[in-house]
């Protein structure tokens, strides 16, 4: 079945094909991608019912269906996350982006630093801020309708005590927190409306809403550097992921807005992925 499943999704274009058939394998047999290969080294039979699910499974991956909405779970950093229809699955490249505000957060000399998360999406950095830096007050907000289950119920399920999540628009949200934040984060969609994504993945089944940012992409990272400028306190950071050729732009756009220290950061693909700047 580990090579059908393998063989299958390579002839679809994808991937780690074989590590997709190892996960898509274990979600049905309740088994890591450990176990998996040593069940195909050793020649474990399945049942039927359970081949036929597997299959069912593949068939559906092969139609470029994102594995984390057949799996309904999306890993981020240490964390498992409630993902499917409407949300947008978070990428392993926002790892980083995350790592940079929680390395901000815990710079701040605040006996509890603020952090917020403007469009949190999944919850993913929130979440992470939150959990990684236990000492830190952790508000996020996000406006879309369909993507709101799905936030509300990874918040529940991670149980942290110091996050908050409300259902706002970023341009108007914790006007209580005005001055006060120490980290502002935002992965906002930043995609030009005219572009179209290179993956069908993010094409035929990422949310439009998360995705594209207007003419330019750039429509609501200008609100997040508006909001960035009202919630941060003097010395505050605001970090925003981008697309890897739009830094420069990014950096002049904050420049303008009268940010400092305006810098761009690579992921480990060694792509343009988040710019950085500190609150005058």
């Amino acid at each position: 079945m580990r090579a059908f499943a393998t063989a299958a999704l390579t002839g679809a274009g994808i991937e780690g094909a074989e590590i997709d058939a190892d996960l898509l394998i274990g979600h049905v047999l309740g088994q890591s991608r450990g176990q998996v290969q040593a069940g195909a080294f050793m020649g474990t039979a399945l049942s039927d019912t359970d081949a036929a699910a597997i299959v069912a499974l593949v068939q559906r991956r092969e139609k470029r269906e994102p594995l984390q909405h057949i799996t309904g779970r999306a890993p981020f950093r240490g964390l498992e996350l409630n993902v499917g229809p409407g949300v947008f699955v978070p990428r392993p490249e926002t790892e980083g982006v995350a790592q940079l505000a929680i390395d901000a957060l815990r710079s701040m000399a605040d006996p509890e630093p603020i952090g917020v998360d403007l469009g949190t999406g999944s919850g993913a950095i929130a979440l992470a801020l939150a959990t990684e830096v236990p000492h830190a007050r952790v508000y996020a907000c996000e406006n879309s309708a369909d993507a709101f289950p799905w936030t509300s119920r990874n918040f529940t399920e991670v149980a942290a005590e110091n996050a908050t999540l409300v259902f706002a628009d970023l341009a108007g949200a914790f006007t209580e927190l005005n001055g006060t934040v120490a980290v502002v984060v935002s992965n906002p969609p930043y995609i030009p409306a005219d572009a179209i994504p290179r993956d069908p993945e993010v094409r035929l089944f990422d949310p439009a809403h998360a995705l594209f940012g207007g003419p330019d992409g750039l429509d609501i990272v200008r609100l997040v550097s508006q909001t960035g400028l009202r919630l941060l306190r003097p010395g505050g950071a605001l970090i925003i992921e981008h697309g890897e050729l739009q830094g420069a732009e990014i950096r002049a756009l904050l420049d303008a807005d009268g940010w400092r220290a305006t810098a761009t950061h690579r992921d480990l693909t060694t792509r343009d992925r988040s710019t950085t700047a500190l609150r005058p």
